[in-house]
């Protein structure tokens, strides 16, 4: 089991960086590299508590597809993915948010396992935590740059702004 925990610091309010993270079009713009399409449930706007999404990417030189459902939800203060059906053993992901008094501190937690015993857990240690950390480091560089920005107001839905 790998654990990963990444901080983010934004000059915006909570229930601003609360939404982009939870938007499934922010999430194609920070996914860019890997050429992420939302392919079923869930697949534009934000998405919300027992709702899925079917994610397609370029991994690893392999298309893949990973669906993901919240699990839980507190706005603005936290929501959980899990895996429903993907290449991992397991893959959770928990987003926290606090509000500061210059806008908000943002964590996120991970905790995943590959498949394939000894050898999974080796590519885990060896690679795979270094691969996802990456990934979460870009998506959070992109959730600060849009909320610190104009540019939140083209990605939520008006009745959500903040």
């Amino acid at each position: 089991m790998v654990e990963i925990v990444e901080h983010s610091t934004i000059l915006a309010p909570i229930e601003r960086v609360f939404n982009l993270s939870r938007s499934i079009d922010l999430h194609l713009i920070s996914t860019q590299k890997t050429k992420e399409k939302a392919v079923a449930g869930v697949t534009t706007g934000l998405i919300g508590l027992n709702e899925e999404v079917t994610w397609q990417a370029q991994h690893l030189f392999k298309k893949r597809y990973f669906t993901s459902r919240i699990t839980h939800l507190n706005a603005p203060f936290y929501f959980r993915d899990e895996m429903v059906k993907g290449d991992f053993s397991s893959f959770e992901h928990e987003h926290f948010f606090e509000a500061t008094a210059n806008g908000t501190y943002m964590t996120d937690k991970l905790l995943l396992c590959s498949p394939y015993g000894w050898l999974g857990k080796l590519a885990d240690l060896v690679f795979m935590k270094k691969y996802i950390h990456g990934l979460i480091i870009e998506r959070n560089r992109v959730i600060k740059e849009v909320a610190e920005s104009k540019e939140w107001q083209k990605i939520i839905p008006q009745q959500f702004s903040q």
